[in-house]
Order: C-alpha cells, then sequence, then structure tokens
C-alpha cells in the first residue's frame, strides 16, 4: 500500500502527505462504489430485494407457529386480592418496625397484634363512636355544672361520681342519636 500512495516506508511521516494520501485513497473507494452501483443496475437491486423477501417469508414459513391468544387481564378473586393486601401490610409493618426503637416496636408489636387490632375495631365501631363521646363529654361537663351549682346553692355535698354518670348518660343519648340517624340516612361515618 506504501508503494501505491508514494508514501516511504519508514522514517518520520509528513502530515500534510499522509492528509493526501488520505484524501486520494477516500477518492479512490468512492469512485470504485459508484462503479459497482452502475455495474449492477436498478434491475439487479430489485431482484435482490425480491430474493430477499422470498427468503424472509421461507423463514417465516418455517418458523413453528405460536398461537398466540389475546392477553385477558385476570381479575384477582377477593380472596386473592385479601391476600395481596395481607402481605404487603406485613411487609410493610416489618419495614417500619425494623426503623424504630426497641421499646417502641415492643409497643407496636403489641397494639398490631391481630386480636388486639380487631377487638379496637370492633370498640371503635359500636361503643367508642365520635359522636357518642363527644355527646357523652357535653353531656358530663354540663350537667355536672347544673348539678355543682344546685348542690352549691343548696348546700349538699358531692361524692365524684356525679361526672361518671352525667358521661354515662351523655354517651348513651349520643349512641341512641347516632344509631337513629344511620338508620334514616343510611350512612355511617
Amino acid at each position: 500500500m506504501a508503494e501505491r500512495l508514494n508514501i516511504p516506508e519508514h522514517g518520520n511521516q509528513n502530515p500534510e502527505v499522509l492528509e493526501q494520501a488520505r484524501s486520494e485513497r477516500d477518492a479512490e473507494l468512492k469512485a470504485e462504489r459508484e462503479r459497482a452501483v452502475a455495474e449492477r443496475g436498478p434491475e439487479q437491486n430489485v431482484e435482490k430485494l425480491k430474493e430477499a423477501a422470498e427468503k424472509a417469508a421461507e423463514r417465516e414459513k418455517k418458523a413453528p407457529e405460536k398461537e398466540v391468544a389475546p392477553v385477558e387481564r385476570r381479575r384477582d378473586t377477593p380472596a386473592q386480592r385479601r391476600a395481596k393486601a395481607k402481605a404487603s401490610y406485613k411487609k410493610t409493618m416489618k419495614e417500619t418496625q425494623a426503623q424504630m426503637s426497641a421499646p417502641a416496636r415492643a409497643f407496636s408489636k403489641t397494639i398490631h397484634n391481630p386480636v388486639v387490632e380487631r377487638t379496637s375495631e370492633v370498640v371503635g365501631s359500636t361503643v367508642a363512636r365520635p359522636n357518642a363521646i363527644l355527646a357523652g363529654s357535653l353531656s358530663a361537663f354540663i350537667l355536672t355544672l347544673v348539678i355543682y351549682l344546685v348542690a352549691k346553692y343548696y348546700g349538699y355535698p358531692l361524692s365524684g361520681f356525679e361526672t361518671i354518670a352525667a358521661f354515662v348518660l351523655g354517651w348513651a343519648i349520643g349512641l341512641l342519636i347516632d344509631y337513629l340517624r344511620v338508620m334514616i340516612t343510611g350512612k355511617r361515618v
């Protein structure tokens, strides 16, 4: 190659000579490509495309056909959804408890025990209704105030049970009102 480009094989190469040789070689390669395309002609290019298409069609025929059924999105059953939710809950609890201090982790494990959680939910949905507690608190305040003022005026001593009794009475009234509201509207809060 060095003889064809008239470049000495040994010694320091002049950058200008190298650049000139590179440009001459590029020109030769370009001319060769143009000659090759001109020799083939457009008919040969079309023939080669047809041959390639036929080969591709043969490959497709030879390949085992797979019946691809449409992908249907399976819906989870309620049991599967519950199992996924339970697994997710357990994973989240483990990750969260791992970041807690030892006393906080022990307390968390105690209150998140399934028995304690279920009991808390039942109590929260029946006995410890927010409206019942609010009604009990308000009645305890108002009735205790009234009882205290009456006892003070007439000079009766108080036993301390008045506040508890007033709260229980207000709580029962609050539960009754809440129950009637749910019966009438059908909505739970």
